[in-house]
């Protein structure tokens, strides 16, 4: 949630960052709306005052003896305007609350200002792209022709965007996610979490999911829940409208979990293998941090997702998202892509993005220092998601006979097993 005290001052400066996003928050309504508000409030004020000087005037001309009708009258006059005041209150109230939760995040100043994924900056890159002696094969036939990933009984069980994998392929999944929880805990300083997967809607609020992503949330309406799309939301949700002491900062949490989306605007897009689904797994990584530590808490987390890829060796680069690719609450973001040569593309595994006090703000997070209470920065990123992980070593570590080498690191997690045939 942006800061109400920099909109009004700063009305300009917050039209650019909208219109920067792509986003048509009407934030001349907001300030007109806001403005009414504190007009409101101020004539409420007002009165109370003059209620709280006629009261004892009042008695003061009952005990005399004389005529306080027009006083009496005053004071009727005053209380019907407080009561219509009163009830016209919470209404200006929720009016703005509600479109404050529509409005985006702003993008830092050094984010580059683009209108897709075409403008995005590729920051960094790492590793050799693969060389075959073969065509490689995308990884959906690479899986199925190990007999291990079964396209057309997950359908018949879920439908599509949901996967089935069975012997080795799952066992080298549980694996990544196994040893990802152990490098970030024991090399990384996380700690580690086990998060509910369902959530209340307000956490969801407080992440910036809701209300804007309604319709890509699996919703449990009978029981007022959601299922999570990731664990960034409980982990963000951890310390909820509490107020953390300064020298705790930064908190750094990981978790593994599974993730639900509808995808619903991605209809018809990446329907093959493990490309796009609606449940998938993943480790994320969250920090609450200083304002003064946010920027390098960024980079930080942003080198320990790479680990992770680096030390599996697949080959993969590092884009700066432009201010029309970013999410609607990230001030920045990094996206970290693997090359999948089966398919041709470039995949996403991670997003690491700081949010500034944006998210603190929804979800009432604050840390005290020198006896005032600040909202902290939040941090997260993937650390990372795993179908696309499996695609890229499946793609990147085929051979020509049909199997898969495993990765050096892997193999302690796999009963040091160097190959899936």
């Amino acid at each position: 949630m942006l800061d109400v005290a920099f909109l009004r001052k700063n009305p300009d400066a917050v039209r650019k960052g909208l219109a920067d996003k792509g986003e048509t928050a009407n934030l001349d309504w907001f300030l007109s709306r806001d403005k009414e508000y504190r007009a409101l409030l101020a004539d409420q004020q007002a009165i109370a005052a003059r209620q709280n000087a006629l009261s004892p005037l009042i008695g003061e001309k009952k005990k005399k003896g004389e005529d306080c009708a027009s006083l009496m009258a005053e004071a009727d006059e005053l209380k019907a305007k407080q009561k219509e005041f009163a009830e016209k209150e919470p209404v200006l109230k929720e009016d703005l609350r509600k479109l404050l939760l529509r409005m985006p995040n702003l993008p830092a100043a050094d984010v580059p200002v683009g209108s897709s994924s075409e403008d995005n900056k590729v920051d960094a890159e790492w590793g050799e792209e693969p060389k075959f002696d073969f065509a490689p094969r995308p990884h959906w036939e690479i899986g199925a022709k190990l007999g291990l990933f079964h396209a057309e009984t997950s359908g018949k069980i879920s439908g599509s965007g949901f996967s089935l994998m069975t012997g080795q392929l799952a066992q080298l999944e549980r694996a990544l996610w196994n040893y990802m929880l152990d490098l970030h805990t024991r090399e990384h300083g996380y700690v580690e979490a086990n998060v509910p997967y369902m959530v209340k809607g307000q956490c969801l609020e407080g992440c910036g999911q809701l209300p804007k992503f309604e319709d890509d949330m699996y919703a449990l309406r009978d029981d007022e829940l959601y299922l999570i799309p990731t664990a960034e939301v409980p982990l963000t949700n951890i310390h909820r409208q509490e107020i953390l002491a300064e020298e705790r900062l930064p908190l750094r949490y990981t978790a593994f979990s599974p993730c639900f989306r509808r995808e619903s605007g991605a209809a018809g897009r990446d329907t093959r293998g493990l490309l796009r689904m609606h449940q998938f797994h993943k480790v994320e990584l969250m920090a609450y941090t200083t304002p003064e530590q946010s920027d390098a808490e960024l980079m930080r987390i942003r080198a320990n997702a790479e680990q992770v890829l680096r030390n599996l060796k697949l080959r993969y680069r590092v884009l700066l998202l432009c201010t029309g690719d970013m999410s609607f609450a990230s001030r920045k973001t990094y996206d970290l892509e693997l090359w999948a040569p089966g398919v041709g593309a470039w995949l996403e595994v991670s997003s690491v993005s700081t949010f500034g006090d944006f998210q603190a703000r929804r979800a009432g997070v604050r840390f005290k220092r020198a006896g005032k209470n600040e909202f902290v920065h939040t941090l997260n990123g993937s650390g990372v998601a795993l179908p696309r992980l499996l695609v890229a070593i499946l793609e990147q570590y085929q051979r020509a006979d049909g199997s898969v080498s495993i990765p050096d690191v892997l193999r302690p997690y796999m009963g040091w097993k160097t190959e899936i045939r």
